[in-house]
């Protein structure tokens, strides 16, 4: 299993952007959680199979969102996050 913490900035809040990523990681079984940052941004932890996760990776650079825009993506892999039981918004 792959452990990333991602980060994205651009336009992606206020435009469904944690609601079309729960969507696509639920459809490609990824655990974990999506946030709304203070300084706009979206932060989010993901678990899942090195297969799915390198989709997931793909549609959420992409925006998930018709309307959001990913100006910029960062990502780290750690192995301490918890074996999350499904993906979450977190409001």
């Amino acid at each position: 299993m792959e452990k990333v913490k991602i980060t994205v900035s651009g336009r992606v809040q206020g435009v469904g952007f944690r609601y079309m990523t729960k969507i696509v990681a639920d459809k490609l079984k990824i655990k974990g959680l999506v946030r709304n940052l203070a300084d706009g941004s979206v932060y989010m932890e993901a678990v899942g199979t090195k297969e799915n996760m390198a989709l997931f990776i793909k549609a959420v650079k992409a925006s998930p969102s018709p309307s959001g825009k990913v100006e910029n993506f960062s990502m780290e892999k750690d192995d301490t996050l918890p074996d999350y039981e499904k993906f979450k918004v977190v409001l």
